[in-house]
């Protein structure tokens, strides 16, 4: 008998915990000759999560938590939450019910089919319209800039087979980009599209800080052009200088009484190249930060706690 594992990644999520047990379950156990597991992983949720989660696992052996000593990120959490499953199978989902449970039936029909890899897409989203911009506008950054073909309007949401997570297990990596890592070693993949819908119950806690760090870890993940970006300006704009300083200076020599050099010109041009070195001076220091943390090696979590592993 085949054993599907559901990983559900939580951080401050007592309104929806319960909620996604019982759906889950209802749907797990309308599917014929599966076994299961519900694995949780809490990210240090400072709410009433893991009491709740506590309760769950007593009333069904199925369900299993592990608790992490503090919060690691969300995205080391997930990561490490998929390499602890034992399915041959992980379906990532969320508590927040945004994406559709519904969806597990078909993305196990897939799996069975071949794929190795099924994911979900969103075909449009509920939330906040400005948030939904900037993602449309990242993923098209992302996609256009990324030395590997990343997948737009995609977040984990999907299922893994038992093969990917053991190349998961192998990767020695503790800044990990997920949803890079399975464009990048993903293989046989199946896109299932959906409606990305608002939250039910709750407040997001996945605020703007966490996005921008998330985008940045993409970028300096999956990314050499922007570093090349900064050589190729900076070639460009030395030329024009250099230019605009030799057409300068033979209008002085030419000019030496009635050409003025006016403090104005120079300090729009002084202000104009500073902002320009800048801003790759912190492009820079963005992949120096992404290198600097995968040197350590420090471990993905920390675990507190787990409940009903064998």
């Amino acid at each position: 008998m085949k054993k599907i594992s559901i990983l559900v990644p939580t951080y401050n999520e007592e309104d929806n915990v319960t909620n996604v047990v019982a759906k889950l379950k209802e749907i797990l156990n309308g599917l014929e000759n599966y076994d299961y597991e519900i694995v949780f992983i809490d990210n240090c949720s400072k709410d009433n999560t893991r009491n709740i989660l506590t309760i769950l696992c007593k009333e069904n052996k199925n369900v299993k938590a592990i608790f992490n000593a503090k919060n690691f990120g969300f995205s080391r959490s997930v990561f490490y939450g998929l390499t602890q499953t034992t399915g041959d199978c992980t379906i990532l989902i969320y508590a927040d019910f945004q994406e559709p449970p519904e969806l597990i039936p078909e993305f196990i029909k897939e799996w069975e089919n071949g794929y190795k890899i099924v994911i979900g897409k969103k075909l449009k989203s509920g939330e906040n319209i400005f948030i939904s911009i900037i993602r449309k506008c990242y993923y098209k950054l992302i996609k256009s800039i990324s030395d590997v073909e990343q997948i737009e309007n995609f977040h984990g949401f999907g299922l893994y087979d038992k093969s990917f997570i053991n190349v998961l297990k192998n990767l020695d990596d503790s800044e990990p980009y997920f949803r890079g890592l399975v464009a990048e070693f993903g293989y046989k993949i199946k896109e299932v599209y959906y409606v990305h819908e608002k939250r039910k119950f709750g407040k997001t806690h996945f605020n703007f800080l966490q996005m921008y760090d998330l985008a940045m870890l993409g970028i300096t993940s999956y990314s050499k052009i922007v570093l090349r970006l900064a050589t190729m300006f900076g070639f460009l704009f030395s030329v024009i200088t250099f230019i605009i300083g030799l057409i300068t200076l033979i209008q002085k020599i030419i000019n030496w009484n009635n050409y003025p050099i006016g403090m104005a010109s120079l300090m729009v041009g002084v202000f104009f190249i500073g902002s320009i070195q800048l801003l790759f001076i912190g492009l820079l220091g963005e992949y120096i930060l992404n290198i600097n943390l995968r040197v350590m090696k420090r471990p993905l979590v920390i675990e507190e706690k787990r409940i009903n592993f064998d």
